[in-house]
């Protein structure tokens, strides 16, 4: 049986030697010092240091990390407005040494160069070139941080314009300006579409102008080939002509009124039915068209005969 005198030594030594070892993980680097100053960089694994001697004075991870920068600025056109920058860096493995001693807040360091970088590039662009020369301001993040980050161990991956936040009022007038350019948009197509409309209308109804005019010219020579015909197969079982067309203006005359009668939405139409009023109207086209021979006739006559030679 141990003593008890020796367990609180065996107790004190397991703990120095538990604690000469240690562990670093993944992507991970501890900074060993030894009375205070510098002694080693250990990468991950199971390691051993020096208990009292030795201590870790820190670790730096090795993974890409990301700082969000917000900064406000002003544009060429006199428009305050916030931008989003998104830094992805990483510490160089192999200048561990640096990224810890010679930086104390290397956040507030890289964000120092980006509030730089972008309250110069900014101001020389119109607030609709920010939108679309995004990229270009990145870049030149991008470009004066490496620069100037390392020599202090620190790789820049990549850097994000990934937000661009006017001020509201100018949110409210842009989105203004886009409704009122959409419909004016919307409106010239609507009257383009009303211009092609009134077009195609007219020219449609030419069209149809043109065949009606053509179907009554047709119907009108049809009709005039029948009363020729209806005259010659009258004057074949002896009727004359006068007679053929008193026939043929009765005939057509109760026609018409039949047709009209037949019409339930007909508008009131005052005509005489009797048999008279056949023979008055063709009476009347006789004598018109007997009128109309005679002054044909007499204004041949009153042409000047031409001398004989």
């Amino acid at each position: 049986m141990i003593p008890t005198t020796l367990i609180i030594p065996i107790v004190i030594i397991g703990i120095i030697i538990f604690s000469a070892f240690f562990m670093v993980k993944q992507q991970t680097a501890a900074i060993i010092e030894r009375f205070g100053k510098f002694q080693s960089i250990r990468q991950s694994g199971l390691k051993m240091k020096i208990p009292i001697v030795d201590k870790i004075a820190g670790r730096l991870s090795l993974k890409i990390q990301q700082l969000d920068v917000i900064i406000e600025t002003k544009t060429l056109d006199d428009v305050f407005v916030k931008l989003k920058v998104s830094v992805q860096y990483k510490v160089i493995k192999d200048k561990v040494y640096d990224a810890f001693y010679k930086l104390d807040y290397p956040h507030e360091q890289i964000t120092s160069y980006v509030f730089d970088v972008v309250r110069a590039e900014v101001p020389k662009m119109k607030l609709d070139d920010v939108f679309v020369k995004k990229n270009d301001i990145a870049i030149a993040v991008k470009t004066e941080l490496n620069d100037a980050m390392l020599d202090y161990g620190f790789d820049i991956i990549r850097t994000l314009v990934t937000d661009i936040d006017p001020d509201a009022q100018v949110k409210i007038a842009m989105n203004r300006i886009n409704a009122a350019d959409r419909e004016k948009t919307a409106a010239q197509y609507e009257g383009d579409a009303q211009r092609i409309l009134i077009v195609e209308k007219a020219k449609a109804e030419a069209e149809s102008k043109r065949l009606q005019g053509q179907g009554i010219a047709d119907q009108r020579r049809e009709i005039a080939r029948g009363l020729e015909e209806s005259v010659d197969v009258l004057n074949r079982v002896g009727i004359n002509s006068q007679e053929a067309s008193a026939l043929i203006v009765v005939t057509q005359h109760y026609d018409t009124l039949q047709s009209i009668g037949s019409e339930t939405n007909s508008n009131l139409i005052l005509l005489p039915n009797s048999p008279q009023a056949g023979s008055q109207m063709l009476n009347d086209m006789v004598a018109s068209f007997t009128a109309s021979n005679q002054i044909g006739e007499a204004m041949k006559s009153a042409k000047p005969k031409k001398l004989k030679e």
